[in-house]
């Protein structure tokens, strides 16, 4: 299925690893010029050539932390003089620190603020008055499935998250009429490093093994299975295509169906 991607301007934050390496690699892929982004240069780079070398299309990179003031606002700018302008935005953070909510203090919910709502508000803010000059502009959330669902001992991710769900509603009904879609892709469990850090986290807190852990996690999702990395960056990059033109004001999860709810 052709994508309509070929040439678009795209900016993906926090995609040195992970899902938002898999998201820029799959937009590379399908013809877009990208820049990527991530607070340790080295591994930025690193990543950057992979892709480079895998797709054979140039990946700019800005190095720089979301979640520090005035940073995003620069990521943002440095990607566009990059780029030519920007068409698409796929907005993402590292996650908080598990716990549940005695665990923390107000300072910890104030970075957790930082980290993953007030970086999605700059990067937002920064990238409209491109966004507004392009005829094929998305913003992607990057979110997580506890936006529908929450998780037991992810309290920072489980409100923040929601908070981002919030505005990437309010978002698309102000943007819509000036043709900007806004959507959120809500992962699940992935294979990631993340996971894996979250399940050793799991073990020691319940006096138990990663691999349990794991089994215990596998059991509740329906495919008995994590998502790759690359199955949720084909979902990511499709959501911003114009192929995903009727697609506005979503959550769409990519979760192997552990989202429970119908609504």
């Amino acid at each position: 299925m052709e994508l309509g991607l070929q040439g678009a301007k795209v900016l993906v934050a926090a995609s040195r690893s992970g899902l938002g390496a898999a998201t820029a690699r799959r937009f590379s892929l399908d013809g877009a010029e990208v820049t990527i982004n991530g607070r340790d240069s080295t591994t930025l780079e690193t990543t950057g050539r992979a892709i480079q070398i895998e797709t054979g299309k140039l990946v700019h990179t800005a190095p720089g932390d979301v979640s520090v003031r005035g940073e995003a606002t620069r990521i943002v700018e440095t990607a566009a003089a990059q780029l030519g302008g920007l068409d698409v935005l796929v907005t993402n953070a590292g996650g908080p620190p598990s716990g549940v909510f005695a665990d923390f203090e107000l300072d910890d919910w104030e970075q957790g603020y930082h980290l993953l709502l007030a970086s999605v508000i700059e990067l937002v803010q920064a990238a409209l008055p491109y966004l507004k000059l392009s005829g094929r502009a998305a913003i992607l959330a990057v979110t997580s499935l506890t936006v529908k669902q929450p998780v037991d001992n992810l309290v920072l991710s489980n409100v923040m998250r929601a908070g981002i769900a919030a505005l990437v509603k309010s978002l698309a009904n102000e943007y819509g009429p000036h043709g900007i879609r806004v959507n959120a892709i809500l992962p699940g469990w992935t294979a990631t490093q993340r996971m894996t850090d979250l399940l050793e986290s799991r073990a020691r807190a319940n006096n138990t093994t990663p691999e349990a852990e794991r089994e215990g996690r596998l059991a509740a999702i329906p495919l008995r299975r994590m998502g790759t990395p690359d199955e949720f960056g084909n979902v990511a990059a499709f959501l911003c295509s114009p192929a995903a033109g009727f697609i506005h004001g979503a959550m769409i999860p990519v979760d192997g169906g552990e989202i429970r709810s119908t609504l």
